[in-house]
Parts: structure tokens; sequence; C-alpha cells
């Protein structure tokens, strides 16, 4: 019997995919289940497993665009299992601990032996002259007026020497390269790469995107994580990271200031009275933006463990669409790849997107005095057809706030209870 198999529809809204690798060849026995294929949708890249046991037929190329539904492959499920497939083929040709690296050697040896004789013999080298690296006077004094030695040059004129135009071009001129490597490549860009750059481009063609900017001293922070850090891990499996802070804060800010948690739709603005989280992570296929639902509901554990939840997801390549659509907010950190300041593009068809930096030590004035603190540039970026100056510098001014007091603002003057411990 021949199944055809075809293209699973990846989510909603979504019409083609795109090959971006084969992993099995054309004629390959496949078992039911297996990964056969990775995919590339304008959101995620997903393994394609075989729908049923036996010899697979490829439908299409690596790169070929397939809408959703098309056949992409056959498998004939009445073929029989090839013999020891499931005997590794032993890839190792130097030996092994019993000695029979003697049997590679003799058969290395009778290769050779073997090996046809043409009868021809290598080619002597060129053999020297006088005039091997001699330049012509032309030459000589291009040479001379550019003080380099005829040594350094390899002469392509008769017998080996130097002509005019060897010397014209090994002289360096200003601006004009001469030597090393000057190739290039060029590949594909995967369809979520693509999308992403479209993305993008949307994001600066059609809002009137402003960034405003702000610095927090990350003290009271760095001083809860030390003390309770430990004793978190142990309780919940999960470390005690910036992110909870930075999306509780998030979370508080935006109930403060309900136009950054809008977006426009058509001649209205959609305001949520919940906050879906979209985190910024960096995957194997490029950047991914898992959401983290109603926010507003998780404390500081349930957060720490969705963002490891989904950031494993997201750089093993597990990540489902569904897991990626929607977010009211994006917060992206910059800081973990040694950002000091940036300005984030907000992510379509959000309003608002908080940048995270490096953390780093400097001096500021507390009280009159001057003191060391732990300082962090935070960045908002946000639409300002629906969000007004004053309420994008009252939202970050939320932030800071909440980060530089997270006991009172955060955890209601009640760390333990806080943090479940």
């Amino acid at each position: 019997m021949i199944l055809e198999m075809k293209v699973p529809s990846p989510g909603e809204s979504i019409t083609e995919v795109e090959i971006a690798e084969w992993l099995v060849q054309d004629g390959d026995y496949v078992e039911k289940d297996q990964a056969i294929a990775e995919v590339d949708s304008d959101k995620a890249t997903l393994e394609l497993p075989a729908e049923a046991s036996g010899t697979i037929t490829l439908k299409a190329e690596e790169g070929d665009a397939v809408e959703v539904g098309a056949v992409v492959c056959l498998i004939d499920t009445s073929a029989a299992k090839p013999e020891g497939k499931d005997d590794a083929p032993s890839t190792y040709e130097g030996g092994d601990e019993g000695g029979n690296s003697e049997n590679v050697a003799d058969n290395l040896k009778k290769e050779q032996e073997q090996a046809p004789n043409t009868g021809e013999k290598a080619p002597n080298p060129a053999e020297k002259t006088y005039a091997s690296g001699a330049a012509s006077p032309a030459a000589k004094k291009i040479l001379a007026e550019k003080d380099m030695d005829a040594s350094t040059i390899k002469g392509t004129g008769k017998d080996g020497r130097i002509t005019k135009d060897d010397a014209v071009k090994a002289v360096p001129s200003m601006g004009t390269p001469t030597g090393g490597n000057r190739g290039s490549t060029s590949s594909k860009m995967s369809m979520l790469r693509r999308k992403v750059a479209e993305r993008l481009v949307e994001a600066k063609n059609t809002t009137a995107m402003l960034t405003t900017f702000n610095e927090v001293n990350m003290t009271p922070i760095f001083e809860l994580r030390k003390q309770y850090k430990e004793d978190f891990k142990a309780k919940h499996g999960v470390s005690l990271g910036f992110m909870s802070f930075f999306s509780l804060a998030v979370v508080r800010a935006l109930k403060m200031y309900p136009a950054v948690n809008s977006m426009i739709d058509g001649k209205e603005m959609l305001t949520y009275d919940f906050v879906d989280i979209s985190i910024a992570v960096s995957g194997p296929k490029g950047l991914m933006v898992p959401v983290i639902r109603n926010a507003e509901n998780l404390s500081f554990r349930g957060i720490e463990s969705e963002v490891k939840r989904l950031a494993i997801r997201a750089r093993e390549g597990q990540i489902t669409v569904d897991e990626m659509t929607g977010g009211t907010f994006t917060i992206t950190n910059g800081g973990v790849f040694g950002s000091m300041l940036s300005t984030p593009i907000i992510n379509p068809p959000q309003s608002g997107i908080l940048g995270m930096h490096n953390i780093i030590e400097r001096p500021i004035a507390v009280d009159g005095k001057v003191e060391i603190h732990p300082m962090m540039y935070v960045a908002l970026s946000y639409d300002h057809r629906i969000i007004d100056g004053k309420e994008s510098v009252g939202f970050l001014v939320a932030i800071k706030e909440a980060l530089e007091s997270p006991e009172e603002l955060l955890m209601d003057n009640n760390v333990m209870k806080a943090l479940e411990l």
C-alpha cells in the first residue's frame, strides 16, 4: 500500500511551509513516528514524523515551499524491513582495541597496489634561470618608487621575469586591498528568518515608534536574590532570576497604564484586561517569542517555571506555534549578550516592548554621596499613535520604582509569602 504523506497545518493562518531539511534519503526505510524532515513555517521550525513504516519516496526538494495539505512524500507500507537495519555500521577506521588496525593497514596497502598505473610521471618543477625573479626596467622603476623588494614578488613573465604589470599589481594603493581572501557565500534565508525580517520592516513602516530610557539600581534585587535564591531553588527547582522581577513589574505598570497594554485594530483601540508577556528567546533557528499567558495571575515561582519551560522548548526546537501566538507586551533581554543600551523594535501588533540590558557597577549619587551600585539601563519602545509621551515615561518610571523597591511594591512587604518559602 502506498501512503501519501501530506503537510499538516502547523497552526491557524499558516498556508504554506518550507522544507528546511530532509532527515532521510530517497529510498530509505523509515519507522513510524521517525522524524523524516524539518519544515519551516513563518513562526517556527517543526519536525515532520513518518505516519507509517515503509520505504520512502521524496516528492519535494529542500528549500521548496509547499502548501499545507500538499503531498511531500510517499511511503510504501508493504515494503519489508531490510535485514540488519538495527545494526549500526561502524564508521571508525583507525583500528580498535582488538588490534584491527593491522587489517586496515593491509587493506590500504592492497588498494595502493591495485591502483592503476597510468605511466605518467609527475611534472618536474620549472627550472630557474638568470631571469627568474629579475625585474624589467619599467618594473624596477615602479618598485623603487614604492620602496618594494623584487624578491617579494612572483613574476609572470618569461622564465619568471617580473613585468611592469606584476609591479603595478603588487603595489598596494590607498583603498585598494591586494591579497587576502575576498570570497563570499550565499545561502537562502529560512522562512522563519524571512518572516522575522518582514515583521521588523512592517513595525518600522507602520508604527510611530519612539523609545524612552531610564536606569535602574539593581542593588535591592541583588540583595534579595543573594539571601533567598538557594532556598528558592531548593524548594521550587528553578532559579530566582531577574525575569520574574521584571515580569511582575511589567504587570504592575500595565495596570497603571492600560494604554501600553493595547493595540490598534482598524480604527479602534483594543485594550486587554489580561497580560500575556512575550519573552524574546534566541533559538537555533533565530529569534522566537514564546508567550507567558496570564502573567498577572502568576507568582515568582510560576513565572520562573514558565520562563524555563518555554526557553528550553525554544532552544530545542520543540516550541509550537500556539505557544508563540498572541502576547500583549514583550520583554527582550539584550544584556545576556553584553548589550549596554539599545532601541528594541515593537513586536506587531503589540504597542510596547521593554528592553533589558547588561548590569554594570557604576558610581551614582545617593543622599549626596557617591556610591557604586549595579546599574541597568532599560528602554521602552512604544507606538506613539496610541501611547502618549506622558504614559510611556510614566510606565517606565513605574518599572523603575518596582525594581528598586521590590519588597514593598512586588512582594507586599512579605518576602517569604511572595517567594512561597
